[in-house]
């Protein structure tokens, strides 16, 4: 946060390691330097930077803090949110990723798409880490980082306080043990790691100001701080006792900072918030623990003022490492909105259900044909999507994308989630309206003439619509729930019941017919294909088909054999099938494989289906958290971070495992919703 004069290098850091520290092989060269690989032993491998003249032609050698630097694995961060927005902390206690003031709005800290210089914030000792310990106090998402030296150790408390108009982030080193000289280096870039703010000091605000453009920032801490080469550095002693603040907060730039925060009142408040929300939730469940983290992250994935939620608080984590798959997650899918519509209704936060619900609503308000798959956290509709040049992308993984085309896909799926939806809702108390019956009515009529033109499906092919058996599945859902919104929820449909009772009847039928494969003995991807697609695991949880039927259990063996990697299920085989337009592969699907044990289970093969599920908790990083895919070759997790739903579908597993979930053939309908996927 140094000002633009105190420039005179484009690199810097202060990160200090002593003789014995941990080296990790670096993920990434640094401008001005190469890789020298120096020597390697049974002990270690040792690697050197060989520094080079930088763009202004200046030598200088690379500090240790960037030597040192190494790419942080997907499952190593941390999860923080104010409910608005979220940010990624490192095992090591580095901001690595925040968007100030909404989830989807230009990172200030970008350097997990990048390097250091795209912005993080970072506490550190000057002496080497013995140990490093993590933890979330108790039901909340306050993260506690204890960091032990030679000389003591230090606690470091990081939380994002609900707010209202001004986002801030709070860190607050505590003591714990002996003396330990603590470094800081904070380096901010606006819009995405790119804009380097003018930096002063705002004595009349008690804080040192960065502003660029619309944003600015204002940090205060009673702790001196001093620009050096673009970065705001600090040197500071914690004692046993001590406790030191640092309150970094973001304005509109326009107006003046805001009033300065107690960062304990500030963190008795937020611990408060995040306790008495998870005190409502009861189960007797063995794996009550896993859920109740599950259901923070997916409350912590909420953008409160208007109840959206979005998919991930990233963009762009690989799904494969080096490779071009690689999207913006930061919005609210219509699926998504549905998924955890059903899953907070059924863990008793009835508000929270009631406030998803509106929004999904005021978000498909309008003309049923211009109905979208996602919208921004307040129901924008213009997503459009474009590439970062300047960022390297995680572990090299290019484009950085900002925005997601796939916002102006057909795809057929979300009218059944979106009516399944409703029906479960109105079931559990959350009535239907006669202005929002009126909405759904409009949906169905624009269904009943487009059901069988073709889409681009759930996991929004790039590589041309097709007839895919899930969406027209899922158009069968649509039809079903409305039926039965009718005859057992009261709602008034007129001569349109017959109509849709007889559509119904013909998507089921066209179905069994065109998207059974006899040769393959299976339900396959799309109506004449042989490949396999894993969303059809759905197809017994969301009431198509019994489990008992031949074709069901066809399939689900047929998924067995050719979709599962080392016990995991991938959602199809890109490298096979060609129909989703790009090149490389990625990981397994984590939600696919939670479906499976559903399968299993319903299936009567309940140890199976448990073994499943336990081996996929343990997936989950230290924290409780999960992302989309894993790389069971790399063992490593894959894709944007935390991602809802794969918690909403270990919910939805949990709840299933645990026989609190009726079949639908005993008059519980809407659980495609649960098990639905949102990519």
């Amino acid at each position: 946060m140094a000002s633009r004069s105190c420039c005179d290098s484009p690199l810097d850091g202060r990160r200090h390691f002593g003789e014995g520290a941990e080296m990790c092989t670096p993920g990434r060269v640094l401008p001005g330097t190469r890789l020298v690989h120096l020597a390697k032993s049974k002990a270690k491998t040792k690697w050197a930077y060989e520094y080079q003249a930088d763009n202004r032609g200046i030598s200088r050698r690379p500090s240790p803090g960037e030597m040192a630097q190494a790419t942080t694995k997907i499952e190593d961060y941390a999860f923080l949110s104010d409910t608005q927005t979220g940010a990624l902390v490192s095992r090591d206690g580095c901001v690595d990723w925040l968007c100030f003031p909404r989830f989807d709005s230009g990172a200030c800290f970008a350097s997990l798409l990048g390097n250091k210089q795209n912005g993080h914030w970072r506490f550190f000792p000057a002496e080497n880490v013995k140990a490093t310990r993590r933890r979330y106090r108790g039901d909340t998402l306050i993260l506690e980082t204890e960091i032990e030296t030679q000389s003591g150790a230090v606690r470091l408390i990081d939380f994002m306080p609900p707010r209202g108009e001004n986002p801030d982030m709070v860190r607050i080193i505590e003591g714990v043990g002996g003396e330990v000289r603590m470094h800081m280096e904070l380096i901010v870039r606006f819009d995405y790691g790119h804009i380097v703010p003018w930096v002063r000091r705002r004595p009349e605000y008690d804080g040192l100001e960065a502003v660029a453009g619309p944003n600015a920032l204002i940090l205060r801490t009673p702790v001196k701080m001093s620009g050096k080469d673009l970065t705001t550095v600090a040197e500071f002693t914690v004692k046993k006792g001590d406790r030191v603040p640092f309150v970094l907060t973001w304005f509109a730039s326009h107006k003046n900072p805001p009033r300065n925060i107690d960062a304990e009142h500030a963190l008795k408040d937020t611990e408060e918030f995040w306790e008495d929300w998870a005190s409502h939730f009861q189960s007797k469940s063995k794996w009550r623990d896993a859920v109740l983290r599950s259901l923070l992250v997916l409350k912590g994935l909420t953008y409160a003022p208007t109840g959206g939620l979005v998919a991930a608080p990233t963009t762009s984590l690989p799904e494969e490492i080096g490779g071009v798959r690689n999207w913006d997650y930061r919005y609210c899918w219509l699926r998504d909105a549905t998924l955890i519509l059903l899953v907070i209704m059924h863990a008793g936060y009835t508000e929270e259900a009631k406030a998803w619900r509106e929004w999904l609503l005021r978000a498909v308000a309008g003309s049923p044909a211009q109905m979208q798959i996602m919208y921004g956290v307040s129901g924008e509709r213009r997503l459009d999507e474009y590439e970062i040049p300047w960022l390297s992308g995680y572990e090299n993984s290019r484009p950085v994308r900002v925005g997601n085309a796939a916002s102006n896909q057909f795809q057929l799926d979300v009218y059944g989630e979106v009516l399944a939806a409703m029906f479960q809702a109105d079931r559990a108390g959350v009535k239907m309206t006669e202005p929002n019956w009126a909405l759904m009515v409009a949906l169905m009529k624009f269904l009943e003439a487009h059901w069988q033109d073709p889409d681009e499906g759930i996991w929004e092919m790039r590589g041309g619509r097709k007839h895919f058996t899930h969406s027209k599945m899922m158009a069968w859902v649509a039809f079903d729930r409305a039926i039965k919104l009718v005859e057992e929820c009261g709602c008034a449909a007129g001569d349109q019941f017959e109509r849709w009772q007889k559509i119904r009847a013909q998507i089921h039928a066209e179905v069994c017919a065109r998207g059974y494969n006899p040769r393959k003995k299976a339900f396959t991807q799309y109506y004449g294909s042989d490949a396999l697609d894993a969303s059809l695991l759905t197809m017994p949880l969301s009431g198509f088909l019994p489990p008992s039927d031949e074709r069901v259990r066809n399939t689900v063996e047929a998924i067995e054999r050719e979709l599962m990697h080392d016990g995991l299920v991938l959602r199809y085989r890109p490298e096979q099938c060609g129909v989703d337009g790009l090149p490389g592969r990625e990981g397994v699907f984590l939600p696919c494989s939670f479906w499976l044990a559903m399968c299993w289970h319903i299936l009567d093969r309940k140890k199976e289906a448990r073994e499943l599920f336990e081996r996929l908790l343990d997936l989950r990083n230290d924290l409780g958290l999960l992302s989309e895919e894993y790389d069971p070759r790399e063992k490593r997790q894959l894709g944007n971070f935390p991602q809802a739903f794969s918690h909403v579908a270990l919910v939805a597993c949990a709840r299933h495992l645990s026989d609190e979930i009726v079949l639908p053939g005993a008059r519980i309908h809407g659980l495609a919703s649960v098990v639905e996927t949102s990519r």
